[in-house]
């Protein structure tokens, strides 16, 4: 007797799914399963399990020599998806279910020793893969981070069982979620040159560090950023949710447009920040992708965790690379940093006396370190408001959301026309492409040289400085950087020092 089955499922390497072949061999021989091609332990404790469900669900586990080769064998196989594709194939290859049928399908999914099918993480790009290779997609009912894609069907098996018929219900899609109720910067008073730089920042996606002393409303400004920013278009969404798909988070918000916010505590370890373990997982700098990556405390953080995100924050995606072979994950974030000038915090403030030697506050805002401060475009002191002012009994009305997402949506469109119509390159790390996008005229250009030589900017400095002037000037709907942009995006790359 020799009996065999191939039936198709996936692996996910990094955020994407990777086409793998279930090839089930049934032959002569000690009764007993092997599962080669590369498992990792939990593919190989597979065979437990689809043993146990298999018998459970009424059907017949062969009592002969069963070789599951999972195909390519160059590629580490991990996770409890395979139970499916696996427990499919054995039933296939023995006659026990039409193999034909399941053919058409990328199965995945976890046994419950009872039979039913549990979900695993990355249905999105389960999904993805199955509609690049032609296949309609078979997984768990109770997959809850899934969204329809065009050129496949996704379907929803409960158990075991349902292979008999192997008609499965269409996969229920959960409703588009609800925008999230940020904090309105209407309720935050003061502060409204901080505004305004959060405002520049979400209209050029730049950087944006915070430094002044505790209960300045560093933290408070920054969470009130995605009110502001620009729903995500349906590419962004799709790129974001396969990401928290794969991480295992709810897709829902992004899916329903709204741009992720990472909050990091300083406690993050490298893998958790830029990504790692194995199998590779994304970090928070990969779900925060075309969205924000707030760092609060930001000297708090390992040196060596910072200096990781330089990278990321060039490129816009990580590369990861194990004996295995290399995993790269996008990560194309804002990030929004805040930190304290010194250890007790308060080194520079007009009303509190700082205990910190200037020894200790070198060192303290050392640990931030030069690479990666050069990296962020606009550096910005916050300081405390007057009680006057925080209680409402100012004069002048805080710029709400409203006011300020105006002004961004704005530069984005502005920005936008001037890439279509007059052929500018889209923001990037070519000088030359954004000095042409600039249009300077030689005033301007003797002002950034004379401002890089006063301030001592590197020559990304330069370029971080232009790439903000060219951000204000879009909110102005001006064609060339004028001298005022430049003046004020100057004053926004300077930064308080020792």
């Amino acid at each position: 007797m020799h009996l065999q089955c191939v039936l198709h499922t996936a692996c996910i390497k990094g955020v994407r799914a990777t086409p793998v072949d279930v090839e089930v061999a049934v032959s002569s021989g000690l009764p007993g399963m092997t599962i080669v091609g590369m498992p990792d332990a939990a593919v190989r404790e597979s065979q437990e399990r689809v043993r146990a469900a298999i018998r459970a669900c009424g059907y017949a586990m062969p009592a002969s020599k069963v070789v599951v080769n999972l195909a390519p064998s160059s590629l580490r196989k991990a996770g409890s998806g395979f139970d499916l594709p696996i427990a499919a194939a054995i039933l296939a290859a023995t006659g026990q279910v039409d193999a034909r049928r399941l053919e058409a399908f990328l199965l995945v999914g976890e046994l419950s020793l009872e039979g039913r099918v549990r979900p695993v993480r990355g249905t999105l790009s389960y999904a993805v893969c199955a509609a690049e290779s032609g296949l309609d997609l078979a997984v768990s009912s109770d997959a809850r981070d899934c969204a329809p894609l065009t050129g496949t069907v996704q379907y929803g098996v409960r158990s075991l069982c349902d292979l008999r018929s192997c008609e499965f219900a269409r996969l229920a899609f959960p409703p588009a979620g609800q925008s999230v109720s940020a904090l309105d910067f209407g309720s935050i008073y003061g502060n409204e040159s901080a505004k305004r730089a959060l405002q520049i920042a979400a209209a050029g996606s730049h950087g944006i560090l915070f430094m002044g002393p505790p209960g300045s409303g560093k933290s408070m400004l920054a969470s009130a950023l995605p009110s502001i920013l620009p729903e995500l278009d349906e590419r962004q969404r799709m790129e974001a949710a396969t990401i928290h798909s794969v991480a295992g988070e709810s897709v829902d918000g992004v899916l329903a447009g709204i741009r992720p916010f990472r909050s990091v505590h300083h406690s993050s370890s490298m893998a958790g920040l830029i990504g790692g373990g194995n199998p590779v997982r994304p970090g928070e700098a990969s779900l925060a992708h075309q969205g924000v990556l707030f760092l609060d405390e930001l000297p708090e953080f390992s040196p060596a965790v910072l200096q990781a995100l330089r990278q990321p924050m060039e490129q816009g995606r990580v590369s990861i690379t194990r004996a295995d072979g290399s995993v790269e994950l996008p990560c194309r974030f804002m990030l929004v940093a805040a930190a304290n000038p010194c250890p007790c915090g308060f080194f520079g403030d007009p009303d509190k006396a700082c205990r910190c030697t200037e020894t200790q506050v070198s060192r303290y805002q050392g640990r931030i370190g030069g690479p990666l401060l050069d990296r962020i475009d606009m550096h910005v002191d916050v300081w405390r408001c007057d009680p006057s002012v925080l209680l409402g009994r100012g004069d002048e009305r805080a710029a709400t959301s409203d006011d300020l997402r105006v002004g961004v949506l704005t530069a984005r469109e502005f920005a936008r026309w001037r890439c279509e119509r007059k052929g500018d390159a889209p923001f990037s790390a070519d000088g030359e492409a954004l000095l042409r996008c600039c249009r300077m005229a030689d005033t301007e250009l003797r002002l950034v040289e004379q401002a890089a030589r006063v301030q001592g900017l590197s020559g990304r400095g330069i370029m971080r400085v232009l790439g903000v002037a060219r951000t204000i000037a879009d909110m102005d709907r001006s064609e060339r950087v004028r001298e005022e942009d430049l003046l004020e995006a100057v004053g926004f790359r300077m930064r308080r020092g020792v």
